[in-house]
């Protein structure tokens, strides 16, 4: 028995997919204590989107280490911090023309999905919040309430009240209008909905399964909360950063949202940074009102500037981003094809999964990728995705050897089921 099992508690996961000591990684690949290499289309479950340890990154935080920048100033006002605010604004917020206050909760995802939903009640004095079927925002307990998956939920150990779940878009199947469901839900005074503070959507359900709503559905999505004067607040913190191909997920289909969450990739290095952004005229908190001793991580500062600089200061990253998103559907394509079974192509960009029959395929299929040196996971309700976060600076050829790897984990999982069936 290792230390890790000796020490670290049972709620570990990853560890256990992947059961080898990790202690070296750059770009796509991460490096395990015995020499062997893995391409890593895990990316830290998206907060990698620049792969690891990106030379330009790295260069200017050791710079910055060096020269005894901050590295913890609570919420004080430093010069990093300044930089990364100047350099959102020009680079990502004028550019879409999106106006927007800037809150640093603490810096993971669910701390800023628990000041957004906290904000949202302040603002509108109403409790209720609206989530989606197969939603995930986090495990803290406010945004665990608004977490749709049983497995998490059951964490708890309390009621988790607060929130409303309704159809995200085609889960009732291709004819069913969630949309209208919804509209009429709330048209209707005997629904027992009541009068909702806010919509909280994913425009890509990461560990839901890989969901995608279609841009038609966001925008009556959106239509529909100002009809009813719900704010609208958008959970970017896996799908944003450019992981769909545009920095916002929610760009493509010409919404502004009220309330947008980002954290994961925001960094641009793995280090934790969380922000939450609002329409100025939501910026009601009270000094102090909502708070953490971790919401100046400065580092992530220095960080985040550069990999705006670097990589959106026009379309031309977001653009390949794009074009690498239609070779690796394509890729998948290929394999559903190749092997049938009923398995069908999800999400945008680069962020994307093929559907298996059933979870225990699914899971057998990365354990195979695992043995053949790439990393992914699974999700979904039944963990029936094969799910792949691909590093945004991935390059055509380690794109193809995800393919064939997978290409051939596919094969391997098919051919023993094919063996086990015909000796039963």
């Amino acid at each position: 028995m290792n230390v890790f099992q000796e020490l670290e508690s049972e709620v570990r996961s990853y560890s256990r997919s992947f059961p080898v000591t990790f202690d070296r990684a750059q770009g796509v690949y991460l490096h395990d204590t015995d020499g062997n290499r893995y391409l890593d289309f895990l990316a830290g479950a998206g907060t990698l989107n620049y792969g690891h340890n990106h030379p330009l990154l790295k260069e200017k935080l050791l710079e910055y280490i060096a020269a005894d920048g901050i590295t913890h100033g609570l919420d004080m006002q430093s010069k990093a911090k300044e930089r990364f605010l100047n350099t959102f604004r020009q680079r990502i917020l004028q550019p879409r023309s999106l106006d927007y206050k800037v809150q640093f909760p603490g810096p993971t995802g669910t701390n800023a999905v628990e000041a957004a939903m906290k904000l949202a009640r302040k603002v509108t004095g109403r409790e209720t919040i609206i989530s989606f079927t197969n939603g995930f925002h986090g495990v803290t307990l406010g945004a665990l309430a608004a977490t749709g998956n049983q497995h998490h939920r059951g964490g708890a150990g309390i009621g988790l009240p607060g929130t409303v779940f309704v159809p995200y878009d085609g889960y009732c199947g291709p004819g069913v209008d969630t949309i209208a469901v919804l509209d009429t839900t709330l048209n209707d005074n005997s629904s027992g909905m009541g009068h909702p503070a806010a919509v909280i959507v994913e425009c890509v359900q990461g560990e839901g399964g890989i969901n995608a709503a279609s841009m038609e559905w966001l925008q009556r999505l959106e239509a529909c909360c100002r009809r009813h004067d719900m704010l609208l607040i958008v959970d970017d913190i896996q799908a944003g950063c450019g992981r769909t191909g545009t920095f916002f997920s929610f760009e493509p289909a010409g919404i502004k949202p009220d309330i947008v969450t980002l954290s994961k990739s925001l960094s641009g290095y793995g280090l934790p940074f969380a922000v939450v952004l609002m329409k100025p005229e939501l910026d009601i908190w009270k000094p102090g009102e909502h708070n953490g001793t971790f919401r100046g991580n400065n580092h992530a500062f220095v960080t985040a500037a550069a990999a705006l600089d670097h990589f959106w200061a026009d379309d031309s990253f977001a653009a390949e981003v794009r074009r690498k998103g239609e070779a690796l559907a394509k890729g998948f394509d290929g394999i559903i094809a190749k092997y049938g079974r009923g398995m069908f192509r999800k999400g945008r960009g680069l962020m994307q999964g093929i559907a298996c029959p059933d979870g225990e395929l699914a899971g057998q299929v990365i354990r195979e990728a695992f043995r053949r040196g790439m990393i992914v996971e699974t999700s979904g309700p039944n963990d029936e995705v094969v799910k792949c976060l691909v590093p945004l600076i991935v390059t055509d050829e380690q794109l193809g050897e995800c393919l064939d790897i997978l290409d051939q984990s596919f094969g391997a999982v098919f051919e023993a089921v094919e063996h086990t069936q015909a000796a039963g």
